[in-house]
C-alpha cells in the first residue's frame, strides 16, 4: 500500500538546514526564521514522517539514522525543485523557450540571419526556428497560430493581423552579362517593352508589384517565361532566355548566375512587415525577438493594425 506524506518545500528546507549547520540557532539564522518558527517545523516534518530525525544534545544537533537516509533525499527533491524553478524563471525573462518564425525566402536568406545571429548571442537557450515559404502560406501560418510571428512583403492591411514595417527595398533589372542592357548605369520600367520576360509566378511576393510597375509604365512585355523559384529565374535569365526584375534583397541569393543588376526607375519599392495575430498574447522570449527587430527597424516606418 503507498505511503502518503506531506511534506512541504519548508519542510525540506528546515530539515536540510539543520543537517548542514549542526545548529538549531545557525539553520534558523541561514534561513532568516525565528528559531522557534524553524523547531516548529522540524518538529512537524518529524511527526508527519513518523520518525525521529536528530539527536538534540547540549552542545550539538546530530542526524539519527534514519535522518541521514531522509536527508539525502531532501537534498535531492531541493536540487530539482529548485533546478525547476529557475528553469520557470529563465522561460518567464525570456532566457529559455522557442520563438518560430515564418518568412519568405529571400527574407530567411538574407534579411533575417544578422538578427538570429544577434538574438542566440544574447539569448543562447532559445531555440529559433525558421519556417521559409511562399507568402500565402507564410500568411496562413501566422492565423493558425503554428507560428508566433512572420516577415511578409505588405501593401495595406491585413485582418486581425498587427503590421509593424521594418524595411523596404527596391526593384533590380537583372541580365545576362552579354545583353545590350548590361553597361547601363539605370534603366526605366518603359525600357523593358518588348523584352522576353522571365517571370516569378503568381504566388510570389515579388509577382504583384513587377505586374503593377509594368502596368503602370503602360507597356507590353516581350514573351513571358515563368518559374517558381529564385535559382530558376536567375538560371534562365543567365541563359540570355530574358530579362527579369527583383528587389535588392534577392540580389545575393541570385549571385552565383553572374547577373548584372541595373536598378530600375521609377522606383518601386517592397514593403517588409512584422506580422503578427493581434491581442494574441506571447511568450516572453518571443516578445525579445519581436523587440530587437523592431528597435532596428528603418527610422520614420509606421505600424497598421488589422
Amino acid at each position: 500500500m503507498r505511503m502518503s506524506i506531506n511534506l512541504g518545500i519548508s519542510h525540506l528546507r528546515s530539515i536540510v538546514a539543520i543537517a548542514d549547520y549542526a545548529s538549531f540557532t545557525a539553520a534558523a539564522h541561514a534561513l532568516d526564521v525565528s528559531q522557534s518558527s524553524l523547531s516548529r517545523s522540524v518538529a512537524e516534518a518529524e511527526r508527519r514522517l513518523d520518525v525521529t530525525l536528530f539527536e538534540r544534545t547540549t552542545r550539538r544537533v546530530e542526524l539519527t539514522t534514519h535522518g541521514h537516509e531522509i536527508i539525502e533525499h531532501a537534498r535531492r527533491m531541493l536540487h530539482d525543485f529548485d533546478d525547476g524553478l529557475t528553469q520557470i524563471e529563465r522561460f518567464v525573462t525570456g532566457d529559455r523557450g522557442i520563438v518560430t518564425v515564418a518568412c519568405l525566402p529571400s527574407l530567411a536568406a538574407t534579411f533575417l540571419p544578422p538578427y538570429v545571429v544577434s538574438f542566440r548571442e544574447q539569448h543562447p537557450d532559445v531555440r529559433l526556428q525558421i519556417r521559409d515559404g511562399l507568402r500565402q502560406e507564410v500568411l496562413d501560418a501566422v492565423y493558425s497560430g503554428t507560428v508566433d510571428l512572420a516577415l511578409v512583403t505588405t501593401s495595406g492591411i491585413l485582418p486581425g493581423l498587427q503590421q509593424d514595417v521594418l524595411t523596404s527595398d527596391s526593384f533590380y533589372c537583372a541580365v545576362a552579362p552579354t545583353h545590350p542592357f548590361a553597361d547601363r548605369p539605370v534603366l526605366r520600367w518603359s525600357d523593358l517593352a518588348g523584352q522576353p520576360f522571365i517571370a516569378f509566378g503568381p504566388e510570389s511576393s515579388i509577382a504583384a508589384p513587377v505586374r503593377r510597375a509594368v502596368e503602370d509604365a503602360r507597356i507590353e512585355l516581350g514573351p513571358v517565361m515563368q518559374a517558381q523559384n529564385i535559382g530558376a529565374v536567375a538560371g534562365l535569365a543567365a541563359a540570355g532566355l530574358g530579362v527579369t526584375a527583383v528587389p535588392e534583397l534577392v540580389l545575393p541569393m541570385i549571385s552565383f548566375a553572374g547577373l548584372v543588376h541595373i536598378p530600375l526607375q521609377p522606383t518601386v519599392e517592397r514593403t517588409i512587415s512584422l506580422v503578427q495575430v493581434a491581442g494574441r498574447p506571447q511568450t516572453a522570449s518571443t516578445r525579445g525577438f519581436v523587440n530587437m527587430l523592431l528597435a532596428d527597424r528603418t527610422p520614420d516606418r509606421g505600424t497598421d493594425s488589422g
